[in-house]
């Protein structure tokens, strides 16, 4: 063993406890390390440099070097990510890659109007193909809905589309906007399953462009806008999707005041999004820099509290609110094998890079929603009709069997059916 693998495995062994990751490092003359028998992982090093960066935790400097190419990581993705969370334990390094997991450890950058259309069409702009590879058919990017766990990715879409149109509520002639509508899946599963005409509004342009021409016979009205400029008159409901977490924290009660002055009286708003566990909120870490550069370009998160109390400020009277952790765990696994499995056409697809910079981001997001790290929730809020508050179901019953909805009768209600007797 040279002197490289007697240094590891004296640092490795100061520290104790536990089983050895399966993980083989193999150093940049050709001398490897094996930290246990039959290893499923093997890092292989381009220079002393991304040792001493593994040593110290520095996630940043080890991500820019896997996306560059120039440290190389063969092993399936769960075992990737399995090792690693195993070898930062014992290197009493998990408090710092639980920072860089965590979405919420970014530092919420002060952003701009003319600025948020750059961070949307780095993320989403790579191409149609690149994410129709990993995606289910409906190229939904957000959360799905499982009721057994054992559905497909294409069956827990579908689940979670008609979820979150029952909890809406929508009626036949309605009207709906959709706020960050993504490839328009949302809209059209809404518009013929449930009959209500909708808005759908992005800033990426082939979203746009892909949206447009899915549901040019729909009954639907796709924008190129930024949803500060939408000036119609009220919508009856209004739906936004892993959208708040590219407004950025400054920015939130302009958000939610926007979406309660276009929702008309007794409307319902429906609000997913992911949210971090800290109550502390967003601290900064090493590993805000790569996920900051690479994955979510100008995004922030908040703790649920601080969105509820947001919601509510701007008026809204919250009614439910669904946390759906489990699922993204579910999602996120199915996304990156899917992704694994396609390797070479999504490399074709968008290059080597940014195959790579999803392999690491689907996988330790995973990983963190399984921690509970982050989570995601559902928050369904009702705007008052003048000075009551705004009739719905008694109880939750109609999100789930479809049934006619009774509502909760209003004082007025009540009175008239007393002067009627």
């Amino acid at each position: 063993m040279s002197w490289r693998g007697n240094a590891l495995q004296a640092l490795f062994s100061r520290f104790g406890g536990g089983d050895a990751p399966p993980l083989r490092v193999v150093f940049w003359d050709g001398d490897s390390f094996d930290f246990a028998p039959d290893p499923k992982v093997t890092i292989t090093l381009s220079s002393p440099r991304q040792l001493t960066s593994a040593l110290c935790g520095n996630f940043d400097e080890l991500a820019k070097a896997y996306i560059g190419g120039e440290l190389v990581v063969d092993g399936s993705i769960e075992e990737v990510t399995h090792a690693g969370i195993a070898l930062a334990q014992r290197l009493e390094k998990l408090p710092t890659l639980r920072r860089f997991l965590r979405l919420a450890a970014l530092v919420s950058s002060l952003r701009s109007r003319r600025s948020d259309p750059s961070y949307v069409r780095y993320r989403y702009d790579a191409s149609n193909e690149f994410y129709r590879l990993w995606l289910d058919e409906r190229m939904i990017y957000s959360c799905a809905y499982f009721r057994t766990g054992t559905e497909d990715i294409d069956v827990a879409q579908a689940q979670k589309l008609e979820h979150m149109c029952r909890k809406l509520l929508l009626n036949p002639g309605e009207r709906l906007l959709d706020i960050g509508c993504g490839w328009g899946g949302l809209l059209g599963w809404a518009e013929r399953h449930h009959h209500v005409s909708g808005v759908g509004v992005t800033l990426s342009e082939i979203q746009y462009d892909y949206a447009r021409r899915r549901l040019a016979n729909a009954d639907v009205e796709i924008r190129l806008q930024d949803y500060r400029d939408v000036s119609d008159d009220q919508f009856d409901k209004i739906i936004s999707v892993d959208m708040y977490e590219h407004v950025g924290s400054r920015d939130l009660p302009a958000y939610f005041q926007k979406i309660f002055d276009l929702l008309r009286p007794g409307g319902a708003f429906l609000n997913q999004g992911i949210v971090t566990t800290d109550c502390g909120g967003s601290k900064g870490s090493v590993g805000g820099g790569f996920i900051d550069k690479y994955a979510f370009p100008g995004g922030a998160l908040s703790h649920l509290s601080r969105i509820i109390a947001e919601v509510s400020k701007a008026g809204f009277e919250v009614v439910d609110v669904e946390d759906l952790r489990p699922h993204y765990v579910r999602t996120l696994d199915s996304w990156s094998r899917r992704l694994d499995a396609r390797r070479e056409d999504a490399i074709a697809a968008a290059g080597a890079e940014r195959y790579r910079i999803w392999r690491v981001y689907l996988a330790g997001m995973a990983e963190a929603f399984d921690r509970g790290w982050l989570s995601v929730v559902q928050v369904l809020a009702y705007k008052p009709v003048e000075d009551r508050l705004a009739p719905r179901p008694w109880t939750r019953d109609y999100q789930y069997n479809g049934e006619t909805i009774p509502r909760i009768a209003t004082r007025a209600d009540v009175e008239h059916d007393v002067e009627k007797s």
